[in-house]
Order: structure tokens, then sequence, then C-alpha cells
């Protein structure tokens, strides 16, 4: 079985990191989760890395949380964290080297989110986006209810929270969730030169600098982090959300209007 995440670090000091499993548009199942933490986690700990760049095997970035995996139960888990998923989160909103993305065709859930935790985003003309939380029947996840707003203005902000409409590499560019638009066959090499760009100057100067920007916002976070804990909490498994799995799992639009209260 292939590795979830790859990981490639060159002479400059960047590394790659892959989600690689592109049969699934690299959704995050427990495995993912745990080798996307490592490899932060690995790059923070590693004085031979300056900045990283993430992006996604085989045309797609994520299509998010895969909901097949669900239906698994995953091994009780050591590290002190709930989920796969929470063990994430703590080493993204403490990763405190440049983090760049390299972003095409899809870019659902936390294939979206993530990238609002990221320095510098460049996507691929096939990029969409999308935050599907209200349409799953549940509230936003990875701190986005506060880094979004910070990122694209409180109006546009609920406008693509509310309709979980598409995001195209324009509108990402427009909105600022993405800082510069490329070819698809281009938009990796592009993150890659930045990256390196970047590597060029002193480690500590650059982690000093991260700290500085991670901890303006870190309350913030931590506290969109605990409301969104709440929301998930009270909304999966309402009858919202299971109309919303049941319909992914068989291929149908959701029927919400009959579970509107009268």
């Amino acid at each position: 079985m292939e590795a979830p995440v790859l990981k490639s670090l060159d002479e400059q000091g960047v590394l790659l990191v892959t989600f690689n499993r592109p049969k699934k548009k690299n959704a995050f199942d427990e495995a993912q989760w745990d080798a996307a933490t490592e490899a932060l986690a690995g790059a923070r700990e590693n004085g031979q890395v300056a900045a990283v760049v993430v992006t996604g095997a085989g045309g797609d970035f994520s299509a998010g949380v895969d909901l097949s995996s669900f239906s698994q139960r995953p091994e009780p888990r050591t590290d002190g964290h709930a989920s796969g998923y929470d063990a994430f989160m703590a080493g993204l909103i403490e990763f405190d080297k440049p983090l760049l993305a390299a972003v095409q065709g899809v870019g659902i859930g936390i294939g979206c989110t993530l990238l609002l935790h990221c320095d510098v985003v460049y996507v691929g003309a096939s990029t969409r986006l999308r935050l599907p939380f209200v349409n799953l029947g549940l509230v936003p996840e990875a701190a986005s209810s506060y880094m979004l707003e910070a990122v694209v203005g409180a109006r546009q902000a609920a406008e693509l929270f509310f309709t979980a409409e598409w995001i195209d590499a324009a509108r990402a560019v427009e909105t600022g969730i993405a800082t510069q638009t490329f070819s698809d066959e281009d938009v990796l090499d592009a993150a890659l030169a930045k990256a390196r760009e970047i590597a060029q100057f002193p480690v500590g100067s650059l982690q000093a600098t991260k700290r500085t920007l991670l901890a303006t916002r870190r309350a913030h976070v931590d506290a969109a982090l605990v409301e969104e804990r709440k929301g998930m909490a009270a909304q999966a498994g309402s009858p919202e959300n299971v109309e919303a799995i049941t319909a992914f799992m068989q291929k149908r639009k959701p029927d919400f209007a009959k579970l509107r209260r009268g």
C-alpha cells in the first residue's frame, strides 16, 4: 500500500508534502490525517527545512473528509487527541515555518479550510473550492469561522458559508483565499520557486516571523475551534446531517425541506 502522504526535501530546504490518495481525490481518512500531522511535525523539528509546500496527487488537492471512513473503527489514540483531525489541527495552527500550497482540481472542506492557514496559496486553472458545511447539516471547521472572515471579509465569508457555492480559481484570487493563479501545469513549479525564494533566508528569522504572525491570531483561532466543536457536536447525527450523508451515499440530492419545522 502506497503512503497516504509523500515527502521530498530538496537541497534548498523546501519540503514538498503531497497528499497521496488520488483514487479518493486525496480525501482524508485517519491514516492520511496522521501522516500529514507527522509531516508537519517533522518539518518543524528538522533544521534543514526552511519552507513547506503542500499539494495533492492526481490532479486534485483534497476532497475533504473521506465520508466512507466514518464506517471504520480507528484504533484508540495514545497522543491525547480525540481524532486524527484534532491532531492535525493542533499541528497546523502551531506550524511555525512558511507554509505554501499548490492547488488544482477540487479543494473541498479541509481541502479549502487548510488554505486559510497557508502563507502563500497558488491555484491552477482547474481549481474548484467549496465550503460544504451547511449542505452537510454541519458547521464550519478548522477555525474557518474566524479565518475565512479574516481573509475575505464578513460579507463574503457569510455568502460562501451560507451558499456552499463553488469557488473557481479567479474568485479564489479575487477574494484573497489564493495569492495567484497559474496553469495547472505550472502551479506546482511556481509554488516551489516561491518557496525556494523564501528558503534563502535564515530559518530562525523565518520561524520568528511566522510565530509573530501566529501569535496575533491565536486567541481568535482557539476560540473558533471551541465554538466549532460545540456546533459539530450538536449537528453531527442530527436529522439534516443524516439526510445529507444518506443522500451522498445514495448519490441523490438531499431533501432538507421535509425536515423544516412547521
